[in-house]
């Protein structure tokens, strides 16, 4: 009989993935540890190894898919009648119906629904914060298995099965109905655009066209929304008179690029004031964690990278350590494994401030949304032309550029991130040939 396969955990904190694509089909012959599949989690895609030796059965998880750690995603015939792993080795309840069927045990039909018992980690999280009552909710993984989608739907919708709310209870099953093709998207070879230019339920009217919303467009918005809604947002921001900076990089560029092979932008100088800042701050370079706050002796800078649908946020490791030359060699490199799409999980984890250049698409001011659970964010706008009023009342043109801040106001206030601010603004304003050492 096909031995089961299922999620794996990836991550200490990973409790689902995204099947993005399919490396195998079924009837294929596999070896132990070839990959099988590629899996989003946290942004990041990570190669599925295979357990065994043997042969696709079935794809039971469909591209563009979020499966629980512990769901099946697919079937094997395994060569030689290999031993199915044990329970205490995977934690899976796939995993225990397989060794009931091969132990001679016929499965009946409640083998199929006991996995709606079956809880994962993150459900149990929600279900007690939210006060839900999992008896009364309907899931929609398999076998009935509640999984944490059904327990989002049912908190966004309002109606908590549980609570005192009324109707609520009969309600919950519904919106958890409603959202269930979410949960379950098409085979990302079958997602097409669909046109709605007929009105539906009165709330649309006129052209328009559906979306199927990708793996990673998903792990996004749940970030977002996480960062929303467990830190409290300030927002400060400071101009900056680059004039020098400007002219220092324009005169030095062409010669790094010619001993590097790399070009030199302004953002490597950026990322040296931000650094610099963090060191004489470190209240800046900190987390929120429940009762304490945790601050960091070392730098590691995230920097926010887009392509034209998704984003990522890899980590440059010891940016401190780093003068501007490799900073622009380490930024080069994290742009090229976004575009080659060969960011490993490593790259994005244990970031502890994060840089996001906004000015690359024009922008001169934001608000960026704070990269829990680090304590702040800052964004580099465009730097621009214009009249500046210099001290001695004369008017000139100069490079200006806006320097803009959210922070978590658990953790710092405007002092010490005015402070900050200042020490960067500074350090710009004083970047040129005498002051700046490119190697």
């Amino acid at each position: 009989m096909a031995t089961e396969i299922t999620m794996p955990q990836l991550g200490e904190s990973v409790t689902e993935g995204t099947i993005t694509k399919w490396l195998v089909a079924p009837g294929d012959q596999v070896n132990k540890y070839d990959p099988i599949a590629e899996v989003m989690t946290d942004k990041v895609n990570a190669e599925v190894p295979s357990s065994y030796t043997g042969t696709i059965n079935e794809l039971i998880a469909e591209e563009d898919q979020t499966i629980e750690v512990g769901e099946v995603i697919c079937t094997m015939n395994i060569e030689g009648g290999e031993a199915v792993e044990s329970k205490e080795e995977t934690g899976s309840p796939a995993v225990q119906q397989a060794e009931s069927t091969d132990s001679g045990q016929p499965e009946s039909s409640s083998s199929d629904t006991s996995s709606k018992k079956r809880y994962s980690p993150a459900v149990l999280r929600l279900a007690q914060e939210n006060n839900i009552d999992l008896n009364q909710v309907e899931g929609s993984g398999r076998g009935g298995r509640i999984t944490r989608k059904d327990l989002m739907a049912i908190i966004e919708s309002g109606d908590v099965p549980g609570q005192d709310t009324g109707s609520a209870s009969q309600k919950a099953p519904e919106a958890v109905k409603e959202a269930k093709p979410a949960d379950m998207p098409l085979n990302g070879r079958e997602q097409e655009r669909t046109d709605v230019s007929k009105p539906s339920g009165g709330t649309t009217s006129g052209r328009a066209e559906e979306v199927p919303v990708s793996g990673v467009r998903k792990a996004i918005a749940q970030n977002m929304v996480k960062s929303k809604h467990e830190a409290p947002h300030a927002w400060m921001m400071i101009e900056v008179d680059v004039t020098d900076l400007v002219r220092f990089r324009e005169k030095v560029k062409n010669e790094f690029q010619d001993n590097e092979g790399i070009k030199l932008t302004f953002l490597p100088f950026f990322m040296k004031a931000a650094i610099d800042a963090l060191k004489k701050y470190p209240q800046v370079n900190a987390k929120w964690d429940g009762d304490k706050i945790i601050r960091y002796k070392d730098v590691h800078l995230s920097m926010a990278v887009a392509t034209e649908e998704e984003l990522f946020v890899p980590v440059i490791k010891h940016a401190d350590e780093k003068n501007i030359k490799g900073l622009a060699r380490e930024l080069n490199d994290i742009s090229r494994k976004v575009r080659s799409n060969s960011l490993k999980q490593e790259d994005m984890q244990g970031g502890t401030f994060t840089l996001n250049n906004t000015g690359s698409f024009g922008s001169v001011q934001s608000q960026p949304i704070i990269n829990t659970p680090q304590a702040a964010i800052l964004s580099v706008e465009s730097i621009v032309k214009r009249p500046v009023v210099l001290e001695n009342d004369a008017i000139a043109v100069r490079h200006m550029v806006n320097l803009c801040m959210s922070l978590d106001h658990r953790v710092l206030d405007g002092l010490i991130c005015g402070k900050f601010m200042n020490h960067i603004k500074h350090s710009l304003e004083n970047m040129n040939e005498k002051t700046v050492s490119i190697y």
